[in-house]
């Protein structure tokens, strides 16, 4: 496969209620759950697939990283969505090197890679992977945003994921959904 045809969606969970029993257990709110199909629509617009047999998603087993994963594969429209996603548990107390290390561990057939996960680890990654050299509108939105909830930014990636590393990824295109 052509490393150059890789993408990657860094995205931070769709707002989600104040409390639950535990904070792995707070689902979205109905706010969460409008921005996340916003932005699956967003992502669609932009030719992003996320399923079978070249789309993988790697979400957070907590509530809400689930749920931001099916209100935007819904509203993104994607055929198999829910087959595509992988639940990891590491993944929600993550920092963003060991977040880096299970991109690495995508197979080499994905050419579209989707995580969805918890800020700061988010943030981080994204600030992480960005090469400087991408659109420089999307890089300045990014900053100037931060990253709050349902905050999306898509990398080209032209290496292989286990070659992936700190400033190896260009920014194309960042959005907040907010509705």
């Amino acid at each position: 496969m052509n490393a150059r045809a890789r993408r990657l969606v860094v995205l931070r969970h769709a707002q989600a209620e104040p409390s639950a029993a535990t904070d792995a257990e707070r689902p979205l709110s109905a706010r969460g759950r409008t921005d996340a199909a916003a932005a699956g629509t967003w992502l669609a617009g932009l030719g992003i697939h996320v399923g079978p047999p070249t789309g993988s998603a790697l979400v957070s087993a907590a509530l809400r990283t689930r749920q931001t994963y099916d209100a935007l594969a819904g509203g993104a429209g994607w055929e198999g969505g829910a087959e595509a996603a992988r639940h990891d548990e590491g993944l929600y107390s993550a920092g963003p090197e060991a977040a880096l290390d299970l991109v690495r561990e995508t197979a080499d057939e994905v050419s579209t890679l989707l995580v969805v996960g918890h800020n700061p680890t988010m943030a981080y990654l994204a600030h992480l992977l960005d090469d400087g050299e991408g659109d420089p509108g999307a890089g300045s939105e990014m900053v100037a945003r931060g990253y709050p909830t349902c905050a999306a930014a898509v990398f080209a990636v032209d290496v292989p994921w286990a070659d992936l590393a700190p400033g190896r990824a260009r920014l194309e295109a960042f959005h907040v959904a907010r509705g």
